[in-house]
């Protein structure tokens, strides 16, 4: 064979190396993935579930407390939106008032840094 052959069967050799490594890796991390979905497929009906709980709850207290069900009715009376949206506007600034003061910033909420 002369130089310029082994020169291409060298190339042709390290292509199929590399791109058998390359698809070794590829399998590798397929099969991890599909060992980590059936528990991930479960983290993420769970939260989904609880997130549903959430929204019933949510739900449940508009109903007892009088407000709307769905936002912006019609139906509904002006001045009882303007009494609900005051009464969030209050909650929300005692939520604000509980709130630690950052060192030299606006208050911090309770999951950030």
């Amino acid at each position: 064979m002369s130089a310029p052959q082994f020169l291409a069967k060298a190339a042709m050799n390290r292509l199929a190396a590399r791109l058998g490594s390359g698809l070794a890796d590829v399998a590798a991390t397929l099969a991890a993935l599909a060992q980590e979905a059936p528990a991930r497929v479960q983290q993420e009906l769970s939260l989904f579930w609880e997130e549903v709980a959430m929204e019933a709850e949510r739900i449940e207290n508009d109903r007892d407390t009088g407000a709307p069900a769905s936002r912006g009715g019609a139906a509904e009376d002006p001045q009882e939106r303007i009494d609900a949206l005051r009464a969030k506007v209050a909650e929300l600034s005692r939520r604000l008032d509980r709130m630690p003061a950052a060192p030299d910033g606006p208050p911090r909420s309770p999951g950030q840094p």
